[in-house]
């Protein structure tokens, strides 16, 4: 997965299409990532010992990795993502501006 903790992304398809912000959290067997303050979901809370109150909660759910594009911190733009190796290190470029992430 090219998208790691902490990258800003653009979201191109589904409900949430043209909103940018931070990636949370991954899940590379799933191919998933979560994105702070974007799909937020309410789910309904039964009374337990945890949350004696019960009631609603938000949090934010998993988008698919095929629905977001990185935001080069260099060039701004949003951008597909290429490797190279440079003396035995990987490393992600940006491929409209060359540079790398």
């Amino acid at each position: 997965m090219k998208i790691i903790k902490n990258d800003q992304i653009l979201i191109i398809a589904g409900k949430n299409k043209g909103k940018t912000g931070t990636v949370e959290k991954t899940f590379p067997k799933k191919k998933k990532i979560v994105i702070a303050g974007v799909n937020v979901i309410k789910k309904h809370l039964k009374p337990s010992k945890k949350n004696p109150q019960g009631g609603i909660v938000e949090f934010p759910a998993p988008i698919d990795v095929s629905n977001v594009k990185l935001i080069c911190s260099k060039c701004g733009k949003p951008t597909r993502i290429g490797y190279e190796v440079l003396k035995d290190k990987k490393e992600r470029k940006c491929k409209r501006c060359k540079e790398t992430i």
